[in-house]
């Protein structure tokens, strides 16, 4: 099983002065500190690789012992041609992937490695214009999947798989998309063309919360000082 964070964001919404998985949300322990203690449970650290980009020497010297992938162009290009750049360093296998600004439950990285399928974790509750929407076919696969969905059935969270079967499909996909696109788009791409079956797997019963405004990373701290 291979890991990617895609961490080469500036993050601009949050305000921060450092890159976003080095947010502080309990003493000195940041996201990405939590990303990675909940992926050393079930996969070496050996096979993580982090996209990086904005001040990445940052990240190097806190976590020195992981593998990186430098996305020089992280001001002009978004999160596909990123998430394009590891996949194609990546070793044979499934690929789990997930925003570097992504606090979750451990159990939800389980799950996904159960998966038969290339899956999506998502959740059923209603969604502000900014997160990324999906919809179903009738057979029960993703369809739409972007931040303008009309009718949207819940939100992608951030943390996907990709099967070893799926992965050229989707590098390819990846490759044809704009640079300032989401990888969702490559996805999107796919799915509503039949040619990828993409599984909607609802983690509702799981925490999982994507910190992209200051009132997002509250609510994390909070939860975390409550435990």
């Amino acid at each position: 099983m291979n890991v990617i964070i895609l961490a080469a964001g500036m993050g601009t919404r949050l305000g921060s002065l450092v890159p976003k998985p080095l947010t502080p949300l309990k003493n000195e322990e940041t996201i990405l500190d939590y990303q990675l203690k909940n992926i050393a449970k079930y996969v070496d650290l050996d096979n993580v690789i982090l996209v990086v980009g904005y001040k990445f020497y940052s990240i190097i010297e806190k976590f020195p012992n992981l593998m990186y992938v430098y996305n020089q162009r992280y001001t002009q290009t978004n999160t596909a041609k990123s998430l394009l750049m590891a996949l194609k360093k990546c070793k044979d296998g499934d690929t789990i992937w997930m925003n570097g600004d992504v606090y979750f439950d451990h159990r939800i990285l389980q799950k996904l490695m159960k998966s038969r399928r290339s899956t999506l974790a998502v959740d059923n509750k209603k969604c502000s214009d900014e997160e990324i929407k999906y919809t179903l076919h009738k057979d029960g696969f993703i369809n739409e999947l972007s931040k303008t969905v009309k009718k949207p059935v819940g939100e992608a969270l951030g943390i996907n798989l990709i099967k070893a079967k799926d992965t050229q499909t989707f590098i390819n996909s990846l490759q044809r998309v704009e640079d300032t696109d989401y990888f969702e788009k490559a996805l999107e791409n796919l799915t509503t063309k039949g040619k990828l079956q993409l599984k909607a797997l609802n983690v509702e019963n799981l925490y999982c919360k994507e910190i992209d405004f200051p009132e997002d990373l509250e609510e994390v701290k909070s939860r975390i000082s409550r435990k």
